[in-house]
């Protein structure tokens, strides 16, 4: 999976956003934290759901499971607005 080209992402010191193009067929402005940029930076190139979680795993220090949900909701809602190609 990759993150659509028809979203572009802007992150600042503490926020991610994310905004689409004209063309991506979602309107809105998605605002995540310090881990969806790590995500979405991840989505940059061609990745698995498990690299994903194994990159935040190195980057993060969480309790058993919480990455893994937090990916995964992190990745549902992405597809839900069309940003990620798969």
């Amino acid at each position: 999976m990759k993150l659509n080209s028809r979203f572009i992402v802007h992150q600042t010191a503490k926020d991610t956003i994310i905004v689409p193009t004209a063309s991506a067929g979602f309107s809105g402005v998605v605002k995540g934290n310090q881990a969806l940029g790590s995500i979405v930076k991840l989505l940059r190139k061609d990745v698995t759901e498990a690299d994903i979680i194994a990159a935040m795993k190195a980057s993060y220090d969480a309790p058993d499971g919480l990455i893994e949900r937090d990916v995964r909701h992190a990745l549902d809602e992405l597809r839900k607005i069309g940003a990620i190609d798969e």
